[in-house]
């Protein structure tokens, strides 16, 4: 899987979501197999750049992998000069968003709302595309509601302007997270372009990887939600394309480790009490198999102490020794 002169791993990328894929999360992801790591969404606002928030953000020259940040804006100009900031901090490829159904991205004519408007998406693309000497790709949904799904023509302007691959959420932004995702209008753009397209949307475990690849004909995958609290998804699927056998269950004991390593990378980057903070809602995700009736998450939320943290996680998995 080529994006640009890029050469990826493999056909698997980690989707970008705003407050998860920070840097712990990416490095975790790729260590678990996947291709490519895409940063979280950084406002193309000069005014936001330089905090603490999106310098955090923000890619690093030492980072594994290929180094991908997401921007989202409306503002041709603002986006161009966001584009050539981060490839100046160490970006390899650009991603221009403009899929986010959040309705505060939304408000702002950013994300899927720029889907209403392909004049502008255009003068957006055009813009960032002739500002960085870095490839650049961009994420769509298949439109703005059912009635409205103009992904085709907005894959079609996108190739005219140089992007280098498209991903496509399959809902519109109406359908926010609701509802199954529909392959159809991603098998649709794949057929009527020759960059490379990536489906988006409910990929949840091999089986499903390999369908929806079969079907929509997409050269790669980018999985989000379904990486959440399990990380090591891509490896499982990977195992499968190559293969066509799964692989047993994550033994307990590395579920503990990577756990583990993952909080303390937390505590780490953001420091003990915001680190703590965040780490609650991936510690969530990890048990959610494990820990069903919530009493334990509900207690580990109420923790205020970053080594405390770690301590309790320790007890908790003793329990299964």
């Amino acid at each position: 899987m080529r994006i640009g002169n890029l050469q990826l791993t493999n056909r698997l990328i980690a989707a970008p979501m705003a407050g998860i894929t920070d840097r712990p999360f990416r490095t975790l992801c790729y260590a678990m197999g996947a291709g490519m790591t895409v940063s979280e969404m950084l406002s193309s606002n000069p005014e936001v750049w330089r905090t603490d928030k999106s310098r955090l953000r923000m890619v690093h020259l030492d980072e594994l992998g290929i180094r991908a940040v997401q921007i989202a804006g409306c503002d041709p100009e603002d986006m161009a000069a966001a584009a050539r900031i981060n490839v100046e901090n160490g970006a390899q490829l650009i991603d221009i968003n403009m899929g986010c159904p959040a309705k505060k991205v939304n408000r702002k004519l950013a994300g899927s709302a720029l889907l209403q408007y392909p004049e502008l998406v255009g003068k957006i693309l055009n813009a960032v595309v002739n500002a960085v000497d870095v490839p650049v790709t961009l994420k769509i949904r298949t439109g703005w509601d059912p009635d409205n799904r103009n992904c085709v023509e907005i894959a079609q302007l996108a190739e005219r302007s140089g992007i280098q691959a498209i991903t496509i959420h399959g809902r519109t932004r109406h359908c926010l997270f609701n509802g199954e995702a529909e392959y159809d209008s991603i098998r649709t753009v794949k057929q009527n372009v020759d960059i490379p397209v990536i489906a988006n949307g409910d990929i949840t475990d091999p089986h499903k990887a390999r369908a929806v690849l079969d079907y929509t004909g997409a050269d790669a995958l980018m999985i989000g939600r379904a990486a959440q609290g399990r990380p090591w998804i891509f490896r499982e699927i990977q195992h499968y394309l190559d293969t066509g056998e799964l692989l047993p269950p994550m033994p307990l004991a590395e579920v503990e480790r990577l756990l583990n390593e993952h909080v303390r990378e937390l505590h780490d980057f953001y420091g003990p009490g915001k680190g703590l903070r965040i780490a609650r809602k991936h510690v969530s995700w990890y048990l959610r198999e494990h820990a069903p009736n919530d009493q334990f998450r509900r207690t580990f939320n109420t923790i205020e102490d970053a080594s405390e943290q770690l301590e309790v996680l320790g007890a908790y998995f003793e329990n299964f020794a």
